[in-house]
């Protein structure tokens, strides 16, 4: 079909992954321009695009191919598959990005299931303070401050972002595992600290944060 072998070769041609509305909206542009234009092109339908999109993946598969075509959060994309890794590897030699730390994932789990959410309610379920960590996720485009709690003080809110969608493999945060279930459990809530008065901090009552810094 003619649709399917159009979206093909725009898939393949494509430097990113591209949205069914970006796929009928070059169809439809591709069409302007023909002499003459084709009506069926012209009037193709979004639902029209996702079933091609459907039978192309199936198809992939079925004929057993070195890649395949996904859906990821910001649309349709081919890619090689994850067999041939290792070989398709070496036509990219750069440096391997650095791993996350154990600290760096814990507290990104804990933003992702229960987003928006502030760093010291971050930082009561963890213990430890996580200014190092949270600069961290912030500066590899994992997280992003979402605006303001309405609490007292309003502190910033944060959230991950649609890279760490991408980055993960997910059309939606709906994917994360068991993400019903963590997002209704119960988790420590951070608790306001009273400010403390000059003259009282080598007094007695005095208290020390709880919390240690970590990166």
């Amino acid at each position: 079909m003619i649709l399917e072998k159009i979206i093909e070769a725009l898939l393949f041609s494509a430097q990113k992954s591209l949205s069914i509305r970006e796929i009928s909206a070059v169809i439809k542009g591709g069409e302007a321009e023909s002499e003459p234009p084709s009506s069926e092109l012209a009037r193709v339908s979004e639902a029209e695009i996702a079933a091609a999109l459907e039978q192309l993946k199936m198809e992939y598969v079925q004929q057993q191919r070195a890649f395949q075509l996904i859906e990821k959060a910001d649309g349709w994309q081919l890619a090689s598959d994850p067999a041939f890794a290792k070989w398709v590897r070496q036509l990219f030699p750069v440096p391997k990005p650095a791993r996350l730390s154990a600290p760096a994932l814990e507290t990104l789990a804990i933003i992702a299931y229960r987003q928006p959410i502030t760093r010291a309610d971050v930082e009561a379920v963890r213990g430890v303070n996580i200014d190092g960590v949270l600069q961290t996720l912030m500066e590899r485009g994992l997280v992003k401050i979402a605006g303001r709690a309405e609490v007292p003080g309003r502190p910033l809110l944060y959230e991950t972002t649609h890279f760490f969608l991408d980055h993960f493999g997910l059309r939606s945060l709906d994917e994360l595992p068991n993400v019903e279930e963590l997002r209704k459990r119960n988790l420590p809530k951070a608790r306001p600290v009273a400010p403390i008065h000059r003259g009282d901090a080598d007094g007695p009552g005095s208290s020390t944060p709880a919390t240690t810094p970590e990166s």
